[in-house]
């Protein structure tokens, strides 16, 4: 199994006579297989919330979803299942799933109540997936309804990227409308996972199983994306990398020892592309074909038992014209406007944090447009109906407020 690579500039032209242009470099990343490539086995924790808030319908529904889950684990996956709610306990110690019936035995038990400790669970199903790491593909499903009451919030960041540094990717799922959506975006951007919603209790089942569906499709993991810029070329100084695909990220940028920007992308699925977007400035340049950038990715083979491999060298080139015509691409205008979607729905929670609630409309309406002008008409709908919203002196319900961050980032899946 080896590595897709393939970079893009929103215009491949450059006017010879510009003491400076600014380039959006897009890159599509994705593992790459042949017939013959085996896949690693899975190494899966669950981390329910048990809470008293959780009593009920909730939990009855999560834990069939969970069920749902062992069902669908193949021969050699692992599973571990820890229960939280202030605090934390092992259900399931990390096994090979070769007794469906005693873990949905387990699983059945399960019942509601204490508070919400998040960490702590956390801390618990980090040590779990440890035990079975090796030539796994690592994962965990966070689920909570509340807010981390017991718990600190510093330290499930802390926790988050402690994960990724163990090549352990973490995806938050938030249950009904009181979870803290900063918390659990953040748990999920360190860890290199994704946040789901799950506003009511009978879309537990579908939402388990299409992240489900999502980790069964990564074959590589640990992968970096290695940018080397050649002299006149620079990274803009603000937000200079983003992920636009699957889901909008803002990627700190890091340094390698020989000076390539390094950019952690965790996981690289089989049949769904990570799409990375720089902002280049580039100075001013002789005329003719000139390599501005080459590309790289780093990464780990779980299957084949291998660290550290490298992709192959792909250039990045320019031509750069003393009467210069624009080459503009099509295909990287997608990518630039899920990015302004991303920005600009930020900067309308934050207006509306600042009680400029006429000024976070406005911004509702902008992401809006810029959703309907990239085809995602579920997002310009719920963008849309917030700012009507506040423009008619409602306030947001917490609903309003979580669909608003989620398609934000994603395209949203009904």
């Amino acid at each position: 199994m080896n590595v897709f690579l393939q970079p893009a500039l929103n215009d491949t032209n450059l006017d010879a006579t510009q003491t400076n242009s600014q380039r959006q470099l897009v890159t599509a990343i994705s593992a790459n297989t042949t017939v013959v490539d085996r896949s690693a086995p899975l190494n899966l924790c669950l981390i329910i919330d048990r809470s008293g808030s959780m009593n009920g319908q909730p939990l009855k529904t999560v834990k069939i979803a969970a069920e749902n889950i062992v069902d669908r684990l193949s021969p050699g996956d692992h599973l571990s299942i820890v229960a939280f709610d202030h605090q934390a306990k092992v259900l399931v110690p990390n096994q090979i799933v070769d007794n469906p019936n005693h873990i949905k035995q387990q699983i059945h038990r399960l019942s509601a109540g204490g508070g919400t400790s998040i960490d702590a669970a956390m801390k618990v199903g980090i040590e779990e997936l440890a035990k079975g790491k090796r030539e796994t593909i690592s994962q965990m499903f966070l689920l909570t309804d509340g807010e981390n009451e017991h718990g600190d919030n510093n330290r499930c960041l802390k926790l988050a990227e402690l994960a990724a540094s163990y090549n352990i990717t973490l995806n938050s799922l938030g249950f009904g409308d009181h979870w803290n959506q900063d918390v659990l975006e953040r748990i999920a951007d360190a860890g290199g996972g994704s946040l789901s919603y799950i506003q009511q209790p009978e879309q537990a089942i579908d939402v388990f199983v299409r992240l489900f569906k999502r980790i069964q499709t990564v074959g590589l993991t640990n992968a970096y994306l290695l940018l080397s810029l050649m002299p006149k070329v620079r990274l803009a100084e603000l937000k200079p990398i983003a992920q636009v695909a699957p889901d909008t990220i803002e990627l700190p940028v890091q340094y390698e020892e020989d000076g390539r920007v390094a950019v952690r992308l965790g996981d690289l699925m089989k049949d769904v592309q990570r799409v990375v977007l720089a902002n280049l400035y580039v100075a001013q340049l002789p005329e003719g074909r000139q390599t501005i950038a080459s590309l790289q990715v780093r990464y780990d083979d779980p299957a084949a038992n291998q660290a550290g491999l490298l992709s192959a060298i792909v250039p990045v080139e320019v031509n750069v014209q003393r009467q210069f015509q624009s080459a503009s691409n099509p295909k990287v205008q997608p990518y630039l406007l899920a990015l302004a979607k991303y920005r600009q729905t930020q900067m309308a929670e934050a207006k509306l944090l600042q009680g400029d609630r006429a000024g976070a409309a406005t911004m509702l309406q902008t992401a809006a447009k810029t959703a309907l002008q990239m085809g995602d008409t579920g997002a310009a709908t719920v963008l849309q109906t917030s700012a009507t919203r506040l423009q008619s002196g409602e306030d947001l319900s917490e609903a309003d407020r979580k669909k608003t961050r989620i398609v934000s980032k994603t395209v949203l899946q009904e």
